[in-house]
Order: C-alpha cells, then structure tokens, then sequence
C-alpha cells in the first residue's frame, strides 16, 4: 500500500506540474517575444498529447498474439564448432496482458541442460520472465528480460516487418564484468500458434546464432 501511495504521488505530480511548465515556458516566452513561442503546445494540448500517446493501438494488439500457454523446444549451441551438436530442452511459456492491454507479461519454465562445477552436462531448472511492449513515444518495440541464471535485467528495443511477420530486437548485456556483448533478437509469427525465437550474439566481431526456441500454443 505504502508502494501504491507513492507511485499515485508521483503520478498526480507529473500531472500538476506539466501545466505548470507549459505555463513556465509560455510566460518566459511572453516575457522576451511578448507574444507565445511558436510552435510551443499549451496546457490542454499538451495534456491531450499524453492522453493520446498512453492509448494501446494495433501494435499492442500484435503482442497480444502471444498471449496464451505454449510449450517450447530449445536448442543451444554452446559451442561455436558447426560440428558440435546444440543441446535441447523443453518448457513451457504462460504470457499475459496486463494494464488494459499496454503490456504482455510472459513466464518461460523448464529445464536446461548446463555445464556443472565438475565440466560434465547436468539438466537444471530454469526460469524466466519478460515484459513487452510497444512505446508510442520512441515508436519502437520494447522488451525486457529476467531470469534464474543471473541478475541482470536485459532491454531491447525492435521493430516489426509486417512483410515477413518478423519482430527484430537488438540488446547488449553483460554476462562477465567488462564483457559487453551485442545481441539480436528475431521472432518471426508463422501463424496464431506457432512462432520461432532466433537468438544472436556478437563473438570474436561475428554474429554467433545461440540458441533457437520454436513455440507452439497449447491453449
């Protein structure tokens, strides 16, 4: 509760003081010009303009595809050798929308097969989540990412080519300290209960293919 008191304080805030700034402005402006900058939105514009740019469109309505329970099979490659075969889990992925249809909440279960402290592959449980979404403001998809094999939150950013029903999302974390690595992201919509997840990493200069998720709809 005491959360919620802060966020509404917060929120009534920003409220009072985007007229108050618009006011701001338009007086300095009067001041030095005597007359509104041009250009410059008044308080009912601007207040329109937010109500505007919070309203889910068609591109939420593209996440919201998603939403549903799927199982997934997983192959990873975690060596670069062509010649190595990838190791292979399943799991299964429950998404959501939430806030009216401004988000999709997604919980990704299963298992993972990883190298333990003696070198030798044992399965382990793994867990994840993601937010998404579609920003009206910076006009890009975005994403962010969570899960049990560290503690880093990774943010994307992408676009959606309806030609190809292709969402690319491009990233950089840090798995190691002072190892930055650039990633990109490609789900591409077969249909409304199939899609595949590609996952690429820059190694060396070059972009490594690491991992491939296909997702299909169980409900």
């Amino acid at each position: 509760m005491k959360t919620m008191r802060c966020l509404t304080a917060i929120l009534l805030a920003a409220m009072v003081s985007l007229p108050a700034l618009a006011q701001e402005k338009d007086a300095a402006a009067k001041d030095k010009d005597s007359k509104p900058a041009a250009g410059q939105p008044d308080e009912s514009q601007m207040m329109a303009m937010m109500m505007e740019l919070a309203k889910p469109g068609e591109n939420h309505k593209l996440l919201q595809g998603g939403v549903g329970t799927w199982t997934y099979k997983v192959k990873f490659w975690m060596n670069p050798d062509p010649n190595v075969p990838p190791t292979e889990s399943t799991g299964t992925t429950v998404a959501r929308a939430v806030m009216g249809g401004r988000y999709v909440i997604s919980e990704h279960n299963g298992k993972m097969k990883m190298p333990g402290a003696d070198g030798k592959m044992m399965e382990m449980d793994f867990n994840g989540m993601s937010i998404e979404g579609y920003d009206n403001v910076k006009k890009k998809f975005v994403s962010s990412w969570v899960d049990n094999m560290g503690t880093g939150i990774m943010n994307s950013e992408g676009d959606y080519d309806p030609a190809t029903k292709t969402l690319t999302y491009h990233a950089e974390y840090e798995p190691m300290p002072g190892m930055k690595t650039k990633v990109r992201e490609v789900l591409k919509i077969t249909d409304k209960d199939h899609h595949t997840f590609e996952y690429y990493e820059e190694q060396g200069g070059k972009e490594v293919k690491t991992m491939e998720i296909v997702y299909t709809r169980k409900s």
